[in-house]
């Protein structure tokens, strides 16, 4: 079975993270996309993350009625900060009949280069790129790698961080996430 695998804090989950993980199960080669709930990103700061069990749950609140969307708590339990190359080790430790790719924003193409272990990663893994808008140009190399695959998905501009503000200034961001996650964040009162 051929698995996406699409990172992140999820802070929330919301539905640009689900149309481009569920474009990627439709309309790529790939069989199922995993949302990895990463605890800490070495490139984010931890104190606007809620916790990890509520993310996660958040997340599985998401994937319910999608079985081809899938979450998975494996950093959880891998030392902190976590690294991308350090994931697949356990990912393919543990589900060995699987094959894994990642799944990322061009925006993110850009910096991949400062990722830990990157060549090792190119190396082993094939990336599949969906289109951000953000400046500056990705490294042409990059993106002429035979491991890479821009995936011609629909460009959703919508942040996590403009979530959590819009619920903290009391906006109605409701129509940006699933029905069931807003229930559930509305509920529990995050991000107020």
């Amino acid at each position: 079975m051929k698995i996406g695998l699409f990172f992140g804090t999820f802070n929330p989950i919301h539905v640009g993270h689900m149309i481009i993980a569920n474009y990627m199960a439709e309309f790529s080669d790939l069989d199922e996309v995993w949302f990895v709930i990463t605890p800490l990103s070495p490139f984010k700061q931890k104190k606007s993350l809620l916790d990890n069990i509520h993310r996660l749950a958040i997340a599985n609140i998401a994937v319910e009625n999608y079985p081809k969307l899938k979450t998975s708590d494996i950093e959880f339990k891998l030392p902190q900060p976590n690294y991308t190359v350090n994931s697949l080790i356990h990912l393919e430790e543990k589900y060995p009949n699987h094959q894994f790719c990642l799944i990322m924003g061009e925006d993110n193409l850009k910096g991949f280069h400062k990722w830990k272990n990157y060549e090792s990663i190119l190396e082993n893994y094939e990336l599949y790129v969906y289109p951000r808008i953000s400046n500056g140009e990705t490294e042409s190399d990059l993106l002429k790698h035979p491991k890479i695959h821009r995936v011609n998905a629909p460009i959703v501009q919508i942040s996590s961080t403009f979530i959590r503000k819009g619920i903290k200034d009391k906006k109605d961001i409701s129509t940006m996430l699933p029905a069931d996650v807003w229930k559930y964040v509305d509920e529990m009162n995050f991000y107020k």
